[in-house]
């Protein structure tokens, strides 16, 4: 019997090849993103999952009342260890680490990498597998280096280092050789060895070593910037460490800290998702349900189709109910030929995927997951979709059809299936809404995603070029590098050059709390430290609202410059009236001066408001680490050029590693970029779908309504009376949608907005745009489908019965 079932439904595929093509091809497409969303989500769902004892695994993040103080993902720096000397019932091991960047040299190679100091205990606790050396020595000694295999690949063209030595440059211009005693596998993505998220680390020297890279402040309280995890006992929960965190913070810490700031740790499989305001989550969220409605459409067009199609297989019925047919069995003939219409689309889904996954994740920057490294029970998804979609697809369509009677068959009668084209143009305006609510969805997001990289950042960004430069952070290296400075600045392709610890990425180096002299500390307002020289503001054309800037005389030592925030918060009821006041910080008797104030700017994301900025000398906190070059408009490429040239005669054994601002903004945003990509990805694919359903529909129609056409032709109807016919019905339908899309649209872009204290305002725009496209691109398809039969000989139109 199934073996009968499934060979009418294939001659019935066979037998009308466009109306099941426009089924296999709107399914497939539904199909095959729904699979490219659902590996992209597994594969994020994943993030610190293959840890050792992943769900023992805490990260200890700072939260402040004033989010311009400290870093989420970092604590005080002894906090991790004295937990674990002090409750060791409750922590079992820890591990800290300070991400920084320095040159790595090997023979001719000199590059800048990012370098996790940390302690030994990384390997014995994440259980990260090495491909040589001993997991349980390789960080114990103060000249040791664990590489990655990228690493190792990228200097010595093979695995196998072991005793090599890679030469690495510290802070104060000095150089070391350090011993390769493991070199690590593939390591996870996102784990603490990337940051969760932020920065990839590839190289990994023990904390004997950090007095090299003058790090000794990593055992101060006062230090609230240091990577800090820990993994509990079995059987312990977060909420077992608040009290003995509380209890060393108010130990260790000042009144400040202990009023302001509070430590919580989170499971390190979870933070990924719940760090940037839930930023992961959210989107991830937004993903899964576009995905399962775009399949949606798909099955919506293959019901659609199948009810409009049913005039086709009437005589079909009535023969098979006359000569002893069972509903149960035209139930089920129905059925098998959904479930097969369907699992030709999954089976065509699964081949074109290994061609689409490295197409959708350059469009969207995040590696997708190959279907070979998914779980083995994955193979029941394919199968069990298969199953419940042809169901799905094919139930609704099934049962009307086996409910017609015998004589209303044989006659041609359809009167049920006629009484639904309500429920028909329901579906189609279900289509039609989802597809306008991702059009304006997604015409929102860009908007927004390009407001970020607009005008009204506070600072001009255009052609702009950072790059970081060899440490030695004292009064000579500092002087040297204002000399080299002065060089870049005297070429003719470059217009100013700085030197600065901090470019515009949202990656400032601190914070401090600040009040005013002869205010109380509990009154210090946390701000942002920028490390600048006297050129900043004119390369990065940062507006100076009172006062003057720093300038290269050696006077400012205690003089600092502010922006327009922290004016406001400090208290100061003009810009003017702030210059030349006095500042203060908790712990430190010095008088600072204000010697001028900026306008703001945004220095990180627009998530958050502008904080209260702060601006030291170069001169006076002897740290930097960038470059920054405002160059000419004109040949880029040649002015790159010129400055490489002569970044290899000022800066030797240093390569010019260097980023546009352009680019260091899209690190910055790259989940709102990669929300943007899905978002039209996503646009494309509903409108495609919707358009197929139409065309399927339109066809149908045209092809029931041919000798209709002849009619009016013979009575003088005009071609563009019969083309108004077809199209009149389906504007109603996307007038209807568009009424019922656009509230829909406007509270998910409201909603996603809020998160962010800088925004576009939405206007009527996006929303009569996207119906004015769905309209066209609809009256287009029906245009092109109804032209051939309104211009046809209506002789022909008659005679065809």
């Amino acid at each position: 019997m199934l073996k009968n079932y499934l060979k009418i439904a294939w001659r019935n595929i066979v037998k009308y090849p466009f109306y099941s093509l426009v089924n296999v091809i709107g399914l497939f497409t539904g199909i095959a993103f729904t699979f490219l969303i659902a590996a992209y989500v597994w594969g994020e769902l994943q993030v610190n999952r293959k840890l050792r004892k992943e769900d023992r695994q805490f990260i200890l993040t700072t939260q402040c009342k004033d989010k311009n103080f400290g870093y989420e993902c970092a604590s005080f720096g002894p906090l991790a260890k004295r937990l674990k000397e002090n409750y060791p019932n409750l922590v079992a091991g820890y591990y800290r680490f300070d991400g920084i960047t320095s040159v790595v040299s090997k023979g001719e190679k000199h590059l800048r990498e990012n370098i996790q100091l940390g302690d030994s205990t990384l390997l014995r606790i994440y259980g990260f597998e090495l491909l040589h050396g001993n997991p349980g020595t390789a960080l114990n000694s103060p000249s040791s280096v664990v590489i990655s295999k990228a690493i190792a690949l990228k200097y010595f063209g093979k695995t196998d280092v072991l005793g090599e030595t890679l030469n690495i440059q510290s802070f104060t211009g000095e150089t070391r050789d350090f011993a390769i005693t493991g070199v690590l596998e593939d390591i996870p993505d996102n784990s603490v060895t990337h940051l969760v998220g932020q920065y990839s680390n590839d190289i990994f020297i023990p904390t004997q070593a950090f007095s090299f890279f003058g790090r000794q402040d990593f055992d101060a309280w006062a230090n609230i910037y240091i990577g800090s995890y820990v993994q509990l006992q079995e059987g312990v929960t977060a909420k077992d460490l608040e009290k003995p965190i509380q209890h060393l913070l108010s130990q260790n810490t000042d009144a400040f800290v202990q009023q302001n700031v509070k430590v919580r740790p989170v499971a390190l499989n979870e933070y990924y998702l719940q760090k940037d305001n839930r930023l992961i989550h959210r989107m991830l969220y937004a993903l899964s349900f576009t995905g399962l409605f775009i399949l949606l459409m798909a099955i919506i067009n293959f019901t659609n189709i199948a009810i409009t199609r049913s005039s086709a297989r009437m005589k079909e019925i009535g023969i098979r109910k006359v000569l002893g047919g069972l509903r149960k069995e035209l139930i089920l003939q129905f059925l098998t030929e959904s479930i097969v219409l369907v699992m030709m689309a999954t089976v065509l889904a699964m081949i074109v995927y290994p061609f689409l996954r490295p197409v959708f994740s350059q469009l969207i920057g995040k590696e997708i997951t190959r279907l070979s490294l998914f779980p083995i029970y994955f193979i029941f998804i394919p199968v069990t979709a298969v199953l419940l979609l042809g169901l799905l697809a094919g139930f609704y369509p099934a049962f009307v059809l086996s409910s017609l009677k015998s004589v209303d068959a044989l006659k041609g009668k359809l009167k049920s299936v006629k009484e639904n084209i309500s429920l028909r143009r329901s579906l189609v305006g279900f289509q039609f809404s989802i597809a306008l609510v991702v059009l304006i969805a997604a015409t929102i997001v860009n908007r927004q995603v390009s407001y970020f990289f607009g005008q009204n950042l506070g600072y001009n960004k255009e052609f702009i070029v950072s790059a970081m430069v060899p440490r030695d952070w004292s009064k000579k290296g500092v002087r040297k590098m204002e000399v080299i400075r002065n060089e870049f600045s005297a070429m003719p392709q470059i217009l100013s050059a700085a030197l600065s610890y901090e470019i515009p990425d949202g990656n400032n180096g601190g914070a401090t709390p600040v009040y005013k002299s002869g205010a109380d500390s509990t009154t210090a307002t946390p701000m942002q430290i920028l490390i600048t020289d006297e050129n900043y503001l004119n390369t990065y054309q940062i507006p100076l609202k009172a006062g003057n800037f720093f300038d290269n005389r050696g006077l400012d030592s205690v003089n600092v410059v502010v922006n327009k925030t922290a004016i406001e918060n400090l208290g100061y009821k003009s810009v003017e009236m702030a210059v030349g006041e006095k500042l203060r910080f908790p712990g430190d008797p010095t008088l600072y001066t204000i010697k001028g104030v900026t306008e703001n700017f945004h220095f990180g994301s627009m998530q958050q408001a502008i904080p209260p900025i702060l601006f030291f000398s170069v001169n006076s906190l002897t740290q930097f680490r960038y470059l920054s070059f405002k160059i000419k408009s004109g040949n880029v490429p040649a002015s790159i050029d010129a400055i490489q040239k002569k970044w290899s005669a000022l800066l030797p054994g240093n390569s010019f590693e260097y980023i546009f601002m352009d680019d260091a903004l899209r690190k910055l945003y790259a989940t709102e970029i990669q929300i943007k990509k899905a978002a039209w990805l996503a646009t494309v694919l509903s409108f495609v779908i919707a358009l197929l359903g139409v065309l399927g529909l339109v066809s149908l129609n045209v092809q029931k309504r041919i000798k209709e056409i002849g009619i009016r032709k013979v009575l003088g109807a005009s071609i563009q009376n019969i083309v108004g016919l077809f199209i009149k019905e389906f504007l109603a339908i996307i007038l209807v949608s568009g009424l019922i899309a656009c509230p829909v649209a406007l509270l998910i872009s409201k909603n996603w907005l809020n998160n962010y204290a800088y925004r576009i305002n939405i206007t009527p725009e996006p929303f009569l745009l996207a119906i004015a496209a769905l309209g066209l691109l609809t009256i287009l398809i029906i245009g092109l489908q109804t032209l051939k039969a309104a211009t046809a000989n209506p002789a022909e139109s008659l005679r065809i019965e």
